[in-house]
């Protein structure tokens, strides 16, 4: 399966998808960490992909979205963008509403 492939599944099956450098108990940089603790406050289950794991993907999520950066968010199949769109949209209660609007569940 292609890096295309397998992301398109990946964020196809899932409501919401971080992909990530590390692990959310593990965060490998700062910016992941922010979206991690974002989306633990808020209560929202994800999923997640350590970019660190498989250069392919890593590379294949920047192609993806031509969103040059890591982190990077998705929700219902939709990119959202990285730490600074997700940070202010957290800031300013418009990721709680997109949230909701999109049917997602969180627990804050």
């Amino acid at each position: 399966m292609s890096a295309h492939d397998e992301i398109t599944k990946t964020v196809t099956e899932n409501d919401v998808v971080l992909y990530m450098k590390g692990t959310p108990v593990f965060p490998q940089c700062g910016f992941s960490s922010t979206v991690v603790q974002i989306l633990d406050y808020i209560g929202a289950d994800y999923a997640s992909v350590n970019v660190l794991d498989n250069p392919e993907i890593r590379q294949g999520i920047k192609d993806f979205n031509n969103w040059p950066t890591i982190p990077q968010i998705f929700v219902k199949g939709e990119f959202i963008g990285g730490c600074d769109i997700v940070k202010e949209m957290f800031e300013t209660g418009e990721l709680r509403k997109l949230f909701e609007d999109k049917g997602v569940q969180t627990t804050a």
